[in-house]
C-alpha cells in the first residue's frame, strides 16, 4: 500500500537537498529556492509540474513503476534510495545489475558535465541510456528507439547506413567483435538472457550467422570510432569508457584530436546542435 506521507516527505527532502549543478542545470543571478524548484523537477522527471506536486503535498495519484523509475532517475537517486521510493509508492523494486536501466548519480554527475562533448551511457548489450546535448546531435536522440533496434549490435547487422563509415575491413572486424561480445555476454548471462533472445533475433540475418557461427570470443574493438553526420559529414572520434560495475553500465566519451578535421567538425556540430532543426 502507498505512503503518501511518506513519499512526499522523502520526495520534498530530496528536492531541497539539490542544487541545479548538481543536475547539469544553470543556477541564475536570482535564485532564491532552496534546492530544485517543482517545475525543474518535473522535468528532469519527464511528468508535469501539476502531477509532481501533487505527489510532494500527499494527493497525488497512485504513481505507475514507470513514473516512480522516473522520478528516482530524475532526483539523481542511489539504488538504496530508488528501492526506499519504490516500496513507499506501494512497488516491488526492479532488479539491480546489468538488467537493470537505472543510472547511477555518479554516472549522471559526470555525464551532465559534458556540455561540450560527445558523451553517452550505455548498457553491456549497447543500448543508449541517456546521452550529452552533443551526443543527441552527433548520433540523433536515441530515446526514440524502441525493442532490440536498442541495441548498437542490432543495428550493426540490420541497419546498413550504421556501417556506411567504415571500410570493408573495418566492417568485418567490427562484426567479429559484436558477435564475439554477444555469445561472452550469453555465457555470462545465460539462456533466458537478453543477449540470448538478441542472438536469436539476428539468426535470421546471414552477415551475423557467419561470424557467429565461428565460435570467437574475446574480440576487442578499437578506440576509434567512424561517425557520418547528415550536415558536417564523416569524423573520427576516440571513444574512452568509464565503468559502473554495479550496473554494468559505461559512460562512453568522444573526443578528436585538437587541430584534425574532426576537431573542426565538432565544434561545427556543437553549433548546429544548438540551432532548432527547421520544419
Amino acid at each position: 500500500m502507498i505512503d503518501r506521507a511518506g513519499l512526499a516527505a522523502f520526495l520534498r527532502h530530496r528536492r531541497e537537498s539539490l542544487q541545479p549543478e548538481d543536475v547539469g542545470m544553470p543556477r541564475g543571478p536570482r535564485r532564491r529556492t532552496q534546492g530544485l524548484r517543482r517545475e525543474e523537477v518535473a522535468a528532469l522527471c519527464h511528468m508535469s509540474t501539476d502531477y509532481y506536486a501533487r505527489l510532494e503535498r500527499g494527493t497525488g495519484p497512485h504513481p505507475s513503476e514507470q513514473m516512480i523509475a522516473s522520478i528516482a532517475q530524475g532526483l539523481h537517486l542511489s539504488l538504496d534510495e530508488r528501492d526506499h521510493v519504490f516500496r513507499l509508492a506501494g512497488q516491488q523494486p526492479p532488479v539491480r545489475g546489468a538488467a537493470s536501466d537505472f543510472i547511477s548519480p555518479g554516472l549522471l554527475r559526470i555525464l551532465d558535465r559534458l556540455d561540450d562533448t560527445p558523451a553517452e551511457i550505455v548498457t553491456e548489450l549497447g543500448e543508449t541510456l541517456r546521452q550529452s546535448p552533443l551526443g543527441v546531435a552527433l548520433t540523433g536522440d536515441a530515446s526514440v528507439r524502441t525493442g532490440p533496434e536498442r541495441c548498437v549490435g542490432y543495428r550493426w547487422f540490420t541497419d546498413p547506413a550504421v556501417r556506411e563509415p567504415y571500410s570493408a575491413a573495418e566492417r568485418e572486424e567490427l562484426s567479429r567483435v559484436y558477435a564475439s561480445g554477444l555469445r561472452q555476454l550469453m555465457a555470462l548471462r545465460g539462456p533466458e538472457s537478453r543477449a540470448a533472445q538478441l542472438a536469436a533475433l539476428l539468426q535470421e540475418n546471414d552477415d551475423f550467422r557467419r561470424v557467429w557461427d565461428t565460435q570467437e570470443v574475446g574480440v576487442r574493438p578499437t578506440n576509434l570510432k567512424r561517425f557520418l553526420h547528415p550536415s558536417v559529414g564523416s569524423l573520427e572520434l576516440h571513444c574512452q569508457s568509464l565503468l559502473d560495475p554495479d550496473q554494468s553500465h559505461r559512460l562512453l566519451v568522444y573526443t578528436a584530436v585538437p587541430g584534425s578535421d574532426s576537431h573542426e567538425k565538432l565544434r561545427l556540430l556543437a553549433v548546429i546542435g544548438a540551432q532548432p532543426v527547421a520544419p
